[in-house]
């Protein structure tokens, strides 16, 4: 095996293992930082060896007890060799010459799943801003490197470094304890997890910035993501109700850009080219969401809207209706002016443009949304169905202006160029 083909191999399998042996090392040292900080050089260990010797049978356990080992070095060097000695072990020597033992973390399912939920809660904590909880969750819990992570969000590793360092600081200095909440704290924090998950998702779906309108790489780690999270916490409705979200709308993935990488609407999408897999695991998350009982939450509702569509096998057979009631009743539950103007595609649709019109001009007037490029494009949408083509025009260059996503604004200048000169 060549040394990078070995690299290759090596950070494949960084990227299914990091987030459990950053968590059991953290339970061990108690301190996400200093456990983030052993699996690197678990990981720069495994750079070095692996393409010489190759990659070990169980190469998870390999990194364990590499991290392990280290772990071991720190304490006899800060002389709490004794102190913790019982509480690190000692490592058995079996194939390939390291190994865990059995019921190490990266062995014991029940163990890693507890390891990892805490990870997710640590990661996610309130403590931390939004942006900062994005970035070290996408780094525990979805194995990106800080250049994957600045490329992703079109930022500097500078930034994305200092981040990650400031965030570790905060959750030290704060006293966070490595620890999953339990009953009514758990119900309190959840929503943050949630939130962290649907952002990146998102981010991937539909890109703010930049010259790609989807990252899928994002998408993904948000998918997998939110399935380790539904298996951990398997009676949270909202947690399936994301994940279901997740999975449909990933399921258009392929669908949703063409042959040189322009953007494709919904409602003008090859069908045939869903992936009904994930249609039909996305399916079965919402029924196990609902299934739980007691009243919908915002993902849930989300997911049912895009399940809507989902089940609709041409564009024309859209359950319009029901997509516009389901805004509304997210609408009671979310409150937002980005909801509303979801509404008014729906009421569009289901009712026709003048009364969405009418929804959309409420907006502009609130300036809530002066900043949103789809307020202008969703005003344009119903103007052109009214046949009031100079304004629609003028709506689609002001979207184009407000847009950063380069595909976005190349995409909605040629609609507004289409409509000719004033």
């Amino acid at each position: 095996m060549s040394t990078s083909d070995a690299h290759r191999v090596v950070l494949a399998i960084w990227r299914i293992e990091s987030a459990k042996l950053i968590g059991a090392l953290a339970r061990i040292v108690r301190d996400v930082g200093a456990a983030e900080d052993l699996a690197q050089d678990a990981l720069e260990a495994a750079l070095k060896t692996w393409p010489e010797s190759g990659v070990p049978e169980n190469p998870g356990a390999w990194l364990m007890t590499t991290a392990k080992r280290r772990a071991i070095d720190d304490l006899r060097r800060h002389r709490l060799w004794t102190r913790k000695q019982v509480e690190l072990g000692h490592d058995a020597e079996v194939r390939n010459g390291l190994a865990v033992r059995e019921g190490d973390p990266l062995t014991d399912g029940d163990l890693a799943g507890d390891d990892l939920l805490r990870l997710v809660f640590t990661a996610c904590h309130p403590v931390l801003s939004s942006e900062a909880r994005v970035t070290l969750t996408l780094r525990l819990l979805g194995g990106l490197t800080t250049e994957e992570i600045a490329r992703a969000f079109l930022t500097s590793e500078t930034t994305v470094a200092q981040r990650i360092v400031r965030a570790k600081r905060a959750l030290s200095e704060a006293n966070v304890p490595f620890e999953c909440p339990e009953g009514a704290e758990l119900a309190a924090r959840l929503p943050s997890v949630l939130e962290v998950l649907y952002l990146v998702f998102n981010e991937g779906y539909a890109a703010t910035s930049g010259d790609d309108w989807m990252r899928p790489a994002l998408c993904e780690d948000a998918l997998r993501m939110g399935r380790i999270l539904a298996a951990l916490v398997p009676k949270e409705p909202e947690v399936h109700g994301l994940l279901a979200l997740m999975e449909i709308q990933a399921s258009r993935a392929g669908a949703r850009v063409g042959a040189n990488g322009e953007p494709i609407l919904l409602l003008a999408q090859n069908r045939a080219r869903w992936n009904f897999i994930l249609v039909h695991r996305g399916l079965a998350a919402l029924e196990r969401a609902e299934s739980l009982g007691g009243a919908m939450g915002p993902y849930a509702l989300q997911a049912a809207i895009a399940a809507c569509h989902a089940r609709a096998r041409i564009a024309e057979e859209t359950d319009w209706i029901r997509i516009a009631t389901l805004y509304a009743a997210l609408m009671t539950v979310q409150p937002s002016p980005i909801v509303e103007l979801n509404r008014a595609v729906a009421v569009s649709m289901a009712v026709g443009p003048r009364e969405a019109l009418a929804i959309v001009d409420a907006l502009v007037a609130s300036g809530q949304l002066d900043d949103y490029y789809l307020l202008r494009s969703v005003r344009a949408d119903c103007l052109l169905k009214l046949g009031r083509f100079k304004e629609a025009k003028a709506d689609l260059e002001n979207a184009a202006e407000r847009t950063r996503n380069e595909r976005e604004r190349v995409l909605l200048l040629s609609r507004a160029a289409a409509l000719g000169k004033d």
